[in-house]
């Protein structure tokens, strides 16, 4: 989910070739039934955000994702969004962004999933920039632990006086054994036999109890990798060189099946593209879709003379089920069966390359 000016694309997922709109909303998956929140049970606010928004928004909430090069404008950085209010973000998580690539999610999650996921934003990635104590905290950090901690806590990668490397603050190992009274003890006091200076003379009281209080908020949590049974929708796509590229100036041969035996149902095909990859590629295949414009490179257009010369139903399935690295296609095959992956590319072949053919429906 994406706010402000720094929204990120998150359709559903646009299963397809060319650039799908963007490696993550793949969770939604209207009608092959991806992995969503169960109505009325119990909501999960940390799994709707790593399989629905981290794709865009990042781990982390600052908006590293993969997919940041890739929108314009990037995705939104919570860890800096202290103006954002609950209302309006949820707002904006129910409504979408105009402007942006961030859409409406009313209809994929329910009022209290929205609510409970932006709850979860602003517990787990805004507490920094909601407090003024803790932003005070962040500038201590930035001005004298970050040459020693780095940026996220996990030590240093340059080298630093004293026979004992800076402690990783995330690791676990930190979060079970570091006590606030142990670390505000250690910022006042030093730490013998380490790299671990005394910043008593350095510091006011407050300031070190403000900048241990940040690092215990924003450093010291788990990343979201850690959430269990779980999993982000669509995968990362192979590189080009393992898929199987169409001759530059021959014509594929169009009469060339499904691999596999398989046959693709094309009705079943064209629900799933238009409820899924449409907002890319358009519901008349030509690239046009409502989030192309935040995608680069643009999605495939599926009706142009060169997609209809190459594009036969084996390279469709193919670029469908392992991506394209450099793109923002994903792939499929992580998430769709082969049986679901063919009926979507049986629609893009019946549909946009050979319109009016006669489609070999399962």
């Amino acid at each position: 989910m994406a706010m402000n000016r720094s929204v990120p694309i998150r359709l559903p997922i646009c299963v397809r070739f060319a650039l799908v709109c963007v490696l993550g909303f793949l969770g939604v998956a209207l009608s092959y039934g991806g992995e969503r929140p169960a109505k009325g049970g119990e909501i999960k606010p940390a799994v709707i955000y790593h399989n629905y928004c981290s794709v865009c928004h990042g781990d982390r909430g600052d908006g590293r994702s993969r997919a940041r090069g890739s929108l314009n404008p990037a995705p939104r950085d919570f860890t800096v969004a202290g103006e954002l209010t609950r209302s309006t973000m949820v707002t904006i998580v129910t409504h979408g962004k105009p402007g942006t690539a961030m859409v409406g999610w009313k209809t994929q999650l329910t009022d209290k999933e929205i609510e409970a996921v932006v709850d979860y934003i602003r517990q787990s990635f805004m507490i920094v920039a909601l407090d003024p104590r803790l932003q005070r905290g962040k500038i201590v950090y930035a001005q004298n632990c970050i040459v020693c901690h780095g940026e996220r806590g996990q030590g240093s990668t340059h080298p630093v006086g004293g026979p004992v490397p800076p402690r990783d603050l995330a690791s676990p190992q930190a979060r079970a054994e570091l006590l606030r009274e142990r670390m505000v003890a250690s910022v006042t006091n030093g730490r013998p036999g380490t790299a671990m200076a005394a910043f008593s003379s350095r510091l006011s009281q407050q300031d070190i109890e403000s900048v241990v209080d940040y690092v215990r908020a924003a450093l010291m949590v788990p990343a979201a990798e850690t959430i269990s049974g779980t999993r982000a929708h669509g995968g990362r796509g192979n590189d080009v060189s393992t898929v199987p590229k169409p001759n530059p100036v021959a014509t594929a041969d169009m009469k060339q099946p499904m691999p596999n035996g398989l046959r693709g149902d094309v009705q079943k095909g064209g629900r799933f593209y238009n409820a899924n990859c449409a907002t890319c590629h358009g519901v008349k295949g030509d690239g046009k879709g409502p989030r192309a414009y935040f995608i680069n490179p643009k999605p495939r257009n599926f009706v142009d003379a060169r997609s209809r010369a190459t594009l036969n139903r084996p390279a469709i399935y193919a670029a469908t089920s392992v991506g394209r690295l450099g793109t923002e296609m994903p792939a499929w095959n992580k998430v769709l069966t082969e049986q679901e992956i063919a009926d979507v590319a049986e629609y893009v072949f019946s549909r946009f390359i050979r319109p009016g053919g006669k489609a070999a429906s399962k």
